[in-house]
């Protein structure tokens, strides 16, 4: 099984963290937020794992040489010139992460998650969706919106904001994003965007055309963002209350 972990951000919610290291490898509870994330996502049976890096890239590709890559197969996609955000970023690994039928995870590296990974890849397989979303119901400035099949509809990108709705449908639902997906390979030949652009405007796009953009909700697990310092202290301490194992 693959999956690519989103790590190529400037980290500047993280600063002065993120000073002279990437967020990557900024620590929490003894480990690195890499290696927690790839400690996840070995859990789960991934062994070929796909990092994009861009600020402090080479620490990242040292740290994982120091450690060797964890038992895993790892690259390196590097975004030096450009960051490509997510949409871009996942698609310059499109030959890494396409070429097969298996779907893959995508996952960024600054969130804390105990989300049924194995549950969420058996549920993207029985309703064959072209993407899975991990997402919760919680106070965000950001929702996705959702009809009661769990279909994406659209979005409300900030509070107060007016919605932008890609699939008329009653009812809608608004769900935070957790920052995880799987996806299916297929998803490479439907994306046009260039350059750098964000994944989930694609999937915006994709959901009006039809294509099963679906929730996934595991409303029993641990999720927190860790973006800023002050996050990274309550996760700390949620680790040491037991409320996340570390792997």
């Amino acid at each position: 099984m693959k999956a690519m972990i989103l790590a190529a951000g400037l980290g500047t919610r993280l600063r002065p963290l993120t000073d002279d290291r990437p967020k990557a490898l900024v620590p929490l509870a003894g480990r690195t937020l890499l290696e927690i994330t790839l400690a996840r996502l070995r859990s789960v049976g991934v062994r070929e794992v796909i990092v994009n890096v861009h600020h402090c890239a080479q620490m990242i590709i040292d740290y994982l040489q120091a450690n060797h890559n964890f038992g895993m197969a790892i690259a390196i996609s590097r975004e030096d010139d450009q960051l490509l955000d997510t949409g871009g970023g996942l698609k310059r690994a499109a030959c890494f992460l396409g070429g097969s039928a298996e779907p893959f995870l995508l996952h960024n590296v600054d969130v804390l998650s105990s989300i049924d990974l194995a549950g969420m890849m058996r549920f993207h397989r029985e309703r064959k969706a072209l993407a899975t979303l991990a997402v919760q119901s919680r106070d965000s400035s950001r929702h996705l919106l959702f009809d009661a099949q769990g279909q994406l509809c659209g979005r409300r990108a900030g509070r107060g904001a007016a919605p932008q709705i890609v699939r008329p449908a009653p009812g809608l639902q608004p769900l935070a994003f957790s920052g995880i997906h799987v996806l299916s390979p297929r998803i490479f030949d439907l994306l046009e965007e260039t350059g750098a652009f964000s994944i989930v405007a694609a999937y915006l796009r994709l959901a009006a055309q039809g294509e099963a953009i679906l929730a996934f909700r595991d409303r029993n697990a641990y999720w927190r963002d860790l973006g800023r310092p002050e996050q990274l202290a309550q996760a700390e301490h949620d680790i040491a209350l037991g409320q996340f194992p570390i792997i």
